[in-house]
């Protein structure tokens, strides 16, 4: 039996913030794969070793988690005033879908650095020294991105003594800003906050009412209160992820909380959109260990925060979940809002369970809805390999 050979693609394996992914240019991909549906999701899915029974991924090179089961495409953007255009793709890890429904806000951060890298970004706009400022339109959510990239001798910084918390080794900070974050036209109406209003009382059959804020900035999420739910806050992954009922209970609540917030119509929709929305557990400050033995203080931090991302906990805190968390924050009697103190703030600085993160936000009152112009975070980002990356794969044969 004669077995076709493997294809080989350009392709760029990146970290950007604490995420990492496999990143490609449109053009690049096969021509059966330059546009959305079954064959681009098929040649994602064989790059990244899914669907996998197994949950490790070994035959692709996805990594088995949340955070490096990623793909990207760019390409030169048409639109006015935009530099490149940004999709992302968020890969099952055993199930065979991809997920196009959201951002992620960690390789956010690398699309910039891979754009100039890659000649998407005019060269007049690059400085020799200094900083480049890359517009990127995020074509899953319709929103725009800057990335500020620092530029030394013409060529992308990527070293530097930036800290991350979540990131081993230091590297080149590089900020990041959400424009007009709010509403990615999903839900309700479509407003930030879905509901109408900034708590909720949130009833999930079979476990009881909850107070939830449903929030749609940066990426749709769902917050609720740590003790209600009979945590600390405290938490790192394993206390969640070595729970088959936790985990489980998160799902269920996240499935109702997607109905609630519009995102679909019936819980059971929800095994197929894992990225969205996020399920996040808010409480005041304490003092805590985090994963890599750094000792966290009550007074480090404005409030704790921990998240799930794809059915497990998170490592530390996705991007898109952030800006959330700075919009969030910045309106009064949210739950966020309130685990931070309460009253009127433009940031904070919340404990993860890898550490803390600092994150802005504008948010204001307009005719009784309140609306945010940008959240604002610093990132960094590296090339990790570039080359191809060759994948056993065909396009379906047309009819």
């Amino acid at each position: 039996m004669t077995h076709a050979p493997q294809i080989k693609i350009p392709a760029t394996y990146m970290r950007g913030g604490t995420s990492k992914g496999v990143f490609f240019k449109l053009t690049d991909l096969p021509p059966a794969a330059q546009v959305a549906g079954p064959d681009r999701d098929s040649l994602l899915m064989r790059v990244i070793g899914s669907p996998d029974p197994y949950g490790k991924q070994i035959d692709g090179m996805g990594g088995a988690t949340s955070s490096t089961s990623k793909t990207v495409i760019l390409s030169k953007s048409s639109r006015p005033d935009h530099d490149v255009d940004y999709l992302f793709g968020q890969v099952s890890i055993d199930q065979a879908f991809v997920d196009w429904s959201g951002n992620c806000g960690n390789l956010s951060a690398a699309v910039g650095p891979f754009a100039i890298a890659n000649g998407l970004v005019d060269a007049d706009r690059i400085p020799e020294n200094g900083i480049a400022t890359v517009r990127i339109w995020q074509a899953n959510i319709g929103k725009t991105i800057v990335n500020h990239v620092p530029i030394t001798n013409g060529q992308v910084q990527e070293t530097g003594d930036f800290e991350l918390d979540g990131v081993t080794f230091p590297a080149a900070e590089i900020k990041v800003e959400f424009l007009d974050p709010a509403d990615e036209g999903e839900g309700e109406g479509g407003s930030m906050f879905p509901t109408g209003n900034v708590v909720d009382d949130f009833e999930v059959p079979g476990e009881g009412t909850f107070r939830a804020t449903f929030i749609n900035s940066g990426i749709p999420t769902i917050f609720l209160d740590a003790e209600a739910l009979g945590y600390t806050g405290t938490e790192l992954q394993d206390a969640i992820n070595s729970d088959p009922t936790a985990l489980a209970r998160f799902e269920k609540i996240r499935a109702y909380g997607a109905v609630r917030m519009g995102l679909i119509a019936s819980p059971e929709q929800a095994a197929a959109r894992q990225h969205t929305p996020k399920i996040a557990f808010v409480s005041k400050p304490r003092a805590y260990t985090a994963s890599s033995g750094k000792a966290i203080g009550e007074k480090d931090v404005d409030l704790l925060v921990r998240a799930l991302s794809m059915g497990k906990l998170h490592h530390a805190m996705m991007g898109t979940a952030s800006v959330a968390i700075a919009t969030a924050a910045a309106v009064p009697g949210t739950l966020v809002n309130l685990a931070a103190g309460g009253g009127e703030r433009t940031g904070v600085r919340f404990g993860h369970p890898s550490g803390t993160l600092q994150v802005g936000a504008e948010a204001k009152l307009v005719d009784g809805e309140w609306t945010v112009t940008k959240a604002i975070m610093s990132r960094s980002a590296r090339v990790l390999m570039e080359g191809w990356v060759k994948v056993p794969w065909a396009p379906k044969p047309a009819g």
